[in-house]
């Protein structure tokens, strides 16, 4: 008499199929968490900043924002400003440009302001601020108004009318025309030895030119021309015989 085999109970096969599913999603799952951690900690890396890195950042951020400032118009008596420490994170603060071309800086007064740029301007408080004050200055300097005039120069001696003279903000001044703008020379002016004095910096002689104003106008010589500088003298003498 044959035996026919034992098949195994449904209830014991479902629960050999539910274990053998459950071991494989748990293998599933370990590959995949193993293939994703060297992702993870690249990204952990690269999220990483280091102090050097954000210094460096910040110091490039600082110099691209004062590259941005206008190197082109020079400044002038009377300029108004307005004068930021990006640093401070205040308000601009509005300066003018003084009679004696300077500018009062919070924290080291008075600086020289005439005939520069903005950015050279800004330049060179950022390098006096982070020698006592910063460790790192940003200095946005702009200007608000121009002034009308760029300063005066005073003319004395034989002209028609003596006295200061504006010098306008469109036009470059030379000697030439500031004499012709007093009404000319008198009769007995000295057109061969008109003398200018130019104010220099602090603790230096000022500085002196002798012009042969008639060689100009009479023969053209336009390039023996001086312009003329905010705070110039211009002196014509008598001729020492008159007739």
């Amino acid at each position: 008499m044959k035996t026919r085999p034992v098949s195994s109970p449904r209830p014991l096969r479902k629960l050999l199929s539910q274990v053998a599913g459950l071991t494989l999603a748990l293998v599933l799952v370990a590959t995949s968490r193993a293939a994703d951690a060297p992702q993870a900690a690249n990204a952990a890396g690269s999220a990483t900043v280091t102090p050097a890195a954000s210094a460096a950042s910040k110091a490039a951020a600082s110099a691209a924002a004062m590259e941005a400032l206008d190197d082109k118009q020079k400044l002038a008596i009377g300029d108004r400003l307005s004068f930021r420490i990006t640093e401070d994170k205040d308000e601009p603060k509005p300066l003018v440009i003084s009679d004696t071309g300077e500018l009062e800086v919070p924290y080291i007064g008075r600086v020289s302001a005439a005939d520069k740029t903005c950015l050279v301007l800004a330049k060179e408080i950022k390098a006096e601020l982070e020698k006592k004050y910063y460790f790192r200055a940003t200095v946005i300097l702009g200007v608000d108004l121009f002034s009308k005039n760029r300063g005066k120069i005073y003319m004395v001696g034989q002209v028609r009318t003596s006295g200061p003279l504006d010098i306008p903000s469109d036009e470059a001044m030379t000697l030439t025309k500031a004499i012709l703008r007093t009404g000319g020379f008198t009769d007995f002016a000295d057109k061969k030895h008109v003398k200018v004095t130019r104010k220099r910096a602090a603790g230096q002689e000022p500085e002196s030119f002798t012009v042969d104003v008639s060689e100009i106008i009479e023969k053209g010589r336009m390039d023996k021309d001086l312009g003329l500088q905010s705070g110039d003298l211009v002196f014509v003498p008598a001729r020492l015989v008159n007739f």
